[in-house]
C-alpha cells in the first residue's frame, strides 16, 4: 500500500503531436492521461497539445514548472521518427535525470508490446517538479500510470522537502 498523495498535488499534462495540434484527430492519449491523474487525486491542468517542436515543447514544460506543478507528464514524441523530439525538449528543462523511472515504464510495457523498448522517454526533475515522458498511445499512458501511480505520492512528498 502506498502513502497518500499530499494535499493539493497538481499535475500538468502535455501532448506532443503534430496531427492533434493541427486538429486532424482528437488527443486521446492526453485525455486518458489527465483522467488517470485525476483518479490518483491530482488537480490537473491540460492536456496542453503542442506540435512536435523542441522549442514549443520546452516552453510549455518550463511554464508548467514555473507554475509550481508537482508533476508534469507528457505523452507522444518519444519514438524514433525524425519528428519525435519530446526527449530533447525535456532534456533542455531537466536539472536531474531519474532514469530508473523511464526504464521501469519501458520494462512494464515490453511483455505485451515489445516495441515499448523503442521509447526514448526521459524522467527527472526541474526544481520541485517531476517530469516524465510517456508514449503517445492510450496503452502507453495506461502502462505509464500503472508504474507511476504507486510512486507519485512518495515523489511529490520528497520534492516538497519530505523526509525519506
Amino acid at each position: 500500500m502506498s502513502a497518500p498523495l499530499p494535499d493539493g498535488a497538481r499535475a500538468v499534462v502535455v501532448t506532443a503531436s503534430n496531427r492533434a495540434a493541427a486538429g486532424v484527430y482528437a488527443d486521446r492519449s492526453g485525455q486518458a492521461l489527465a483522467a488517470g491523474l485525476r483518479d490518483l487525486g491530482f488537480v490537473v491542468a491540460g492536456p496542453h497539445v503542442r506540435p512536435d517542436d523542441v522549442e514549443a515543447l520546452a516552453a510549455v514544460l518550463r511554464e508548467a514548472v514555473a507554475s509550481g506543478a508537482d508533476v508534469v507528464l507528457t505523452t507522444g514524441g518519444t519514438g524514433l521518427t525524425p519528428t519525435d523530439v519530446t526527449p530533447e525538449a525535456t532534456r533542455a528543462v531537466l536539472e536531474r535525470e531519474a532514469p530508473g523511472i523511464a526504464e521501469a515504464v519501458r520494462r512494464y510495457g515490453e511483455p505485451t508490446v515489445p516495441t515499448a523498448v523503442l521509447s526514448r522517454g526521459l524522467a527527472g526533475t526541474a526544481g520541485r517538479t517531476l517530469i516524465v515522458n510517456l508514449p503517445g498511445s492510450t496503452g502507453g499512458v495506461k502502462d505509464g500510470l500503472a508504474v507511476l501511480g504507486p510512486l507519485l505520492p512518495h515523489v511529490v512528498s520528497q520534492l516538497r522537502g519530505g523526509d525519506h
